[in-house]
């Protein structure tokens, strides 16, 4: 594990309510939120410099507060507490207002923001930034440590089972314009679809034959046999448009997730025979008919795979690797949601005996998660944009995260690969990818 050489003290430890009145109820969850249950909390930090910031309150507590208790009126199941219905036993959110922790710290030691920016998502940055949650039923943990550089690490962990990433990110928007222009922000507040019946299962459930051939039922995870190792890799926008134009005009996640793919099967020496898969998290939003609410708040992803053997996917041009990946996605309609929120129906009564899922996938598998196009660079409370923005702990063998790369509010067109894969794959991994770009 890597060792960081700072302290980190809490000062502050509090709970912020909604400033209005909320809905008091138990909020029913949808399958796709269910499935998530056991996932917990998502640990993400957000790096903000204090430099050449005029305002003496820079990253003001009590500011941060009343915006965020304003936020939480239209993001009140956020306030709540994950439980069970008393009726019939399923999870859902109980929407009781009993609030956010948000907790506020200091750090002794000379890192900089730089230095963070540097370090590689861990346990122990996660132990620094991330609150503890006790109990594990809150939603939402905030914690804000001040640096003795000025800067300011924002620490955040949002239950997966409330909320995907489009749903945090655009609460961190909702919160941030509170922060930044009072109660002017109610008028552009664009509000949260809270309706999850929307993604109720048919009934009776019913799956089409072919959706699993591309929806996939549900991961497996082993203890790891080695020790598993976590790098980032950065693919500057020079390299991504040329690796692009190499896959024929794809679009960024299809090529990146190709060349990983592509130099995972051969990192990892599999037997050319060896059936693949690259498994990805996909938006529903705009693929049901009717669409979703485009601020629809909740889980409104599934699973999705494309499979292929080793020794095809490692050889052929990483064109054909990106048009496969491509067809995955383009298989997803309506019917194919329809079929995996009824699939998944199935699977809530199992969710809760399942142990939480860390370890490693099988070295055939391959999961990519994509946050790149995402909203997470505009969170600016007031005092400008992120100048950094990360996952803080990336625990599971097999998992990758693709997020794009910006500083100080500018878009650089740079992707950062975080990849956590078995330590004897990992150093033939970075370099083929290099050598690929």
């Amino acid at each position: 594990m890597e060792s960081i050489d700072l302290k980190v003290q809490v000062v502050e430890s509090s709970f912020i309510a909604p400033s209005e009145p909320t809905p008091s109820k138990g909020l029913w969850l949808s399958s796709l939120d269910i499935l998530l249950v056991n996932i917990g909390h998502t640990p993400t930090i957000y790096l903000y410099s204090s430099n050449d910031v005029a305002a003496a309150d820079f990253f003001d507590v009590g500011r941060l507060k009343k915006a965020m208790a304003k936020a939480l009126v239209p993001f009140y199941p956020l306030a709540g507490r994950l439980g069970n219905n008393s009726d019939n036993g399923r999870t859902e959110i109980s929407c009781n207002g009993e609030g956010a922790l948000f907790v506020v710290a200091h750090a002794d030691g000379d890192l900089t923001i730089d230095d963070i920016k540097k370090l590689k998502p861990s346990p122990e940055l996660r132990r620094l930034f991330i609150p503890l949650i006790e109990p594990s039923s809150i939603i939402m943990a905030i914690q804000v440590t001040s640096l003795k550089c000025g800067g300011v690490v924002l620490g955040t962990a949002i239950h997966h089972a409330a909320a995907d990433a489009s749903s945090a990110f655009h609460f961190f928007q909702t919160w941030s314009a509170f922060c930044k222009h009072g109660d002017r922000a109610a008028v552009a507040v664009e509000l949260p679809c809270h309706d999850r019946t929307l993604l109720r299962a048919r009934s009776p459930p019913t799956v089409h034959p072919d959706a699993l051939l591309t929806l996939l039922p549900r991961l497996t995870l082993s203890d790891p046999e080695g020790s598993l190792a976590t790098e980032v890799f950065t693919i500057s926008s020079d390299q991504l448009a040329s690796l692009k134009h190499l896959c024929g005009g794809a679009s960024t996640f299809c090529a990146v997730s190709a060349l990983l793919w592509q130099c995972a099967c051969v990192a990892r020496r599999l037997p050319p025979d060896s059936q693949v898969r690259m498994l990805f998290p996909a938006d529903l939003r705009r693929r049901m008919r009717p669409p979703l609410p485009s601020h629809y708040f909740g889980n409104a992803v599934f699973r999705l795979c494309a499979t292929g053997r080793a020794g095809d996917i490692g050889t052929v041009a990483l064109g054909s690797v990106a048009a496969r990946i491509k067809g995955a996605i383009d298989r997803m309609d309506d019917e194919l949601v329809r079929s995996a929120i009824d699939y998944y129906e199935y699977e809530t009564a199992e969710v809760n005996k399942r142990r939480t899922p860390t370890g490693t996938l099988p070295q055939t598998d391959l999961n990519i998660t994509s946050w790149l196009g995402r909203s997470q660079y505009d969170a600016d409370f007031g005092w400008g944009t992120p100048q950094f923005m990360s996952r803080a702990d990336s625990d599971r063998g097999g998992f990758v995260h693709l997020i794009n790369d910006e500083g100080g509010g500018t878009a650089t067109g740079d992707v950062r690969v975080l990849v956590t894969v078995g330590a004897e794959n990992i150093k033939e991994l970075g370099r083929l990818l290099y050598a690929k770009l």
